[in-house]
């Protein structure tokens, strides 16, 4: 037990280091336009991604830098391609929000809201015409729940019994606006709608959100259908890199930070060990950030 509670705030604390030097990065003036982060939502994909085969086809949204991280994608690489530099990734061409990790089954990042979705169902078709028993995964945010495209996909999955899981990053807003001011029915409860499976989960407990996907992940299989996953969680940043939050209300961000899955994880951890994880994930995105930083920009004529 201390072990993954050890190498789960491992894990999240390399994904926060990581966002905020990117934060810092950009305000260096080194990184071109926008970045989305997934500060406080780091339990999501670090849980997930446990729970899936390393092997099983991954999609995320422009806030994918976690799933990247949480997927085994290198620092460096991936501090090199918000760069913009020669990264083993996307050789500099993708930026923050439409990575790729062919290495690590990884099939991009999507700026269009709830576009990984379609994407995910073929994928989830060449799985089952395969019969190799892979599910593939997209993340997708609570406002995604909302668009034509997503309807039409999960329908489409549960008709043709494809296996796939969705996952709702149900962080309370779609980008500025209170989540709870735009649906009169939450994500989980959707589900019932095409006929599939809708589970919720704590979405700042990486444990609970291991083993509620690896529990979606056999359903999915079992049934050859889709399973929705509603992850309760929030962003402690704001929702791309200028968003000032002027928007929330007095007090919340503050609230908030008390379910830090960050702070959580490492209350259950004995001082010395937590300490130890994180001089060494300190000296990890340093190392990671300066090699990053010498790689070249791409070639203009390429």
């Amino acid at each position: 037990m201390t072990d993954d509670i050890e190498s789960r705030y491992r894990r999240m604390l390399l994904i926060r280091r990581v966002e905020e030097r990117v934060m810092q990065a950009r305000t260096q003036g080194l990184v071109s336009g926008s970045t989305h982060l997934c500060i406080g939502q780091e339990a999501v994909p670090v849980g997930a991604c446990e729970a899936l085969r390393p092997d099983d086809p991954l999609i995320a949204t422009y806030r994918g830098h976690g799933w990247l991280l949480a997927r085994g994608v290198e620092p460096e690489q991936l501090f090199a391609e918000i760069m913009g530099r020669e990264s083993s990734l996307n050789g500099g061409r993708a930026g923050s929000a439409y990575m790729s990790a062919a290495a690590h089954h990884v099939y991009g990042e999507n700026s269009i809201v709830g576009a990984g979705v379609p994407i995910a169902v073929g994928l989830g078709l060449a799985c089952r015409s395969a019969g190799d028993g892979h599910v593939p995964l997209v993340s997708i945010g609570d406002g995604a729940m909302n668009q034509g495209n997503v309807h039409e996909s999960l329908n489409m999955a549960s008709v043709l019994r494809i296996p796939l899981l969705v996952v709702v990053e149900n962080n309370g807003y779609a980008e500025m606006t209170p989540s709870s001011t735009l649906t009169a029915v939450p994500a989980a409860q959707r589900a019932a709608a095409y006929g599939i499976q809708g589970v919720e989960v704590d979405g700042n407990d990486p444990a609970a959100v291991f083993e509620v996907v690896a529990a979606a992940r056999s359903a999915s299989l079992e049934a050859q259908r889709p399973v929705l996953v509603e992850a309760h969680t929030h962003r402690l940043a704001g929702h791309y890199s200028g968003d000032a939050q002027a928007y929330r209300p007095a007090g919340e961000l503050d609230a908030k930070r008390l379910a830090d899955p960050i702070v959580l994880a490492r209350r259950a951890l004995p001082e010395a060990d937590a300490v130890r994880i994180e001089e060494d994930i300190e000296r990890t995105v340093d190392e990671a950030f300066e090699l990053a930083t010498s790689m070249p920009a791409p070639v203009a004529e390429e």
